[in-house]
């Protein structure tokens, strides 16, 4: 019995089959919702290319808070992250709890002054760390 059957039946049961799927949770979230032991941080540019790395080899965050744009720089022990973007101080509180699953780049003709209130990341640069 598939798991979407199984809701609505148990939807129907409860006199409720108007429900919206209300069991049921979306895949792609931002932040994880629970502390847990194996966590990926997700690099995803506005081409469609993504990258993962492992918070467990993250060993370094440095933030350089700049008039203009802000940016992050995360050490991994195989590779360097840059983050730049604005409002990115938020971000950054978030990465030292190991809590974002996502980092989404936005073309930078996207970003509006409304959103100048929440994180923008609108460069994602990854190099990889001589053996």
């Amino acid at each position: 019995m598939n798991q979407g059957f199984k809701l609505r039946f148990d939807q129907m049961r409860d006199s409720n089959p108007t429900d919206p799927e209300a069991g049921l949770k979306p895949v792609d979230q931002e932040f994880y919702q629970t502390s847990g032991h194996t966590r990926n941080l997700c690099f995803i540019w506005p081409d469609g290319r993504r990258m993962f790395l492992n918070y467990a080899y993250l060993l370094a965050g440095e933030f350089e808070p700049d008039s203009d744009k802000n940016s992050i720089k995360l050490s991994f022990s195989s590779h360097t992250v840059l983050l730049q973007g604005f409002s990115l101080d938020a971000l950054f509180m978030a990465l030292l709890d190991h809590l974002p699953r996502l980092i989404v780049a936005i073309d930078p003709r996207y970003v509006l002054k409304d959103d100048a209130k929440e994180a923008v990341v609108i460069e994602i640069t990854v190099e990889q760390k001589e053996a």
